[in-house]
């Protein structure tokens, strides 16, 4: 009988103040696109934490926002794994992510981390979606690449990890993807620095070094050369609203 008065009280609240839920259609197709690993369908339905759309589960805001991750990644989790992903590593995959929602200190950590989870296992159903369309070498090369954006991905790296030979990969790659390996790590790092733009407080410096840019100057210049923004100016434009795409060119 308690729970009931509270939760009647809790719906005269929500009634009285109209205070919004996300709605359950909207939630449903934003799950299920993961679930597809459809990026460009996630992208466009993921709304921010912040949205003003979420309910309250905490007075302590820090702690809301957990609230709402931890339940974020428990639904992808269990949508993933119907939608095929291995059980186990699902879960060992939920298990990494909730423990570092756990460490989170402050709000804006919560909103990087956020995406991030949606990102990853988006990405890891499109892969898993792609395994009847590609040859193992490239799922791997595509696997390899994900997994180390921070870090100097090289030709011979690829070959290694695939056991094919630098030129009959690289040519391997380009036909199946459809674009050369270093093209395609190009567009892999500049939609992690829209993010990192977009859902943090990393400066371009920071950001550059992160993704192993040769310089700031030469990721400001990718950057623009992709998007039509310098980062600075990205960041004004979008910093967490969520606006992904026709982004346009912009001189500044």
């Amino acid at each position: 009988m308690e729970i009931q008065k509270k939760l009647s009280h809790v719906e005269f609240l929500n009634r009285e103040y109209n205070i919004p839920h996300l709605s359950y259609e909207r939630e449903t197709a934003f799950f299920q696109s993961i679930r597809d690993g459809d990026i460009t369908e996630v992208r466009r339905l993921f709304k921010p934490f912040d949205c003003g759309e979420m309910g309250q589960l905490s007075e302590d805001s820090l702690r809301n926002l957990k609230y709402h991750l931890i339940i974020t990644v428990a639904l992808i989790t269990r949508r993933c794994i119907e939608g095929g992903m291995e059980t186990r590593a699902a879960y060992n995959l939920s298990d990494i992510y909730i423990r570092s929602i756990d460490k989170c200190q402050r709000e804006e950590e919560i909103h990087l981390l956020h995406r991030e989870v949606v990102e990853d296992y988006a990405q890891r159903m499109q892969i898993l979606h792609r395994k009847t369309l590609y040859p193992r070498p490239v799922l791997l090369c595509l696997d390899y690449i994900y997994d180390n954006l921070h870090t100097h991905i090289t030709l011979d790296k690829l070959a290694e990890v695939t056991g094919l030979s630098p030129s009959y990969l690289s040519r391997l790659f380009h036909k199946e993807v459809g674009q050369t390996i270093s093209g395609y790590i190009m567009k892999k790092r500049i939609v992690a620095a829209e993010n990192m733009l977009k859902y943090s407080n990393y400066t371009c410096m920071e950001i550059s070094d992160y993704l192993c840019f040769s310089s700031e100057s030469h990721f400001i210049q990718v950057f623009k050369k992709h998007t039509g923004f310098t980062p600075r100016r990205y960041r004004e434009r979008f910093f967490r609203n969520g606006q992904d795409d026709n982004l346009g060119s912009e001189s500044i």
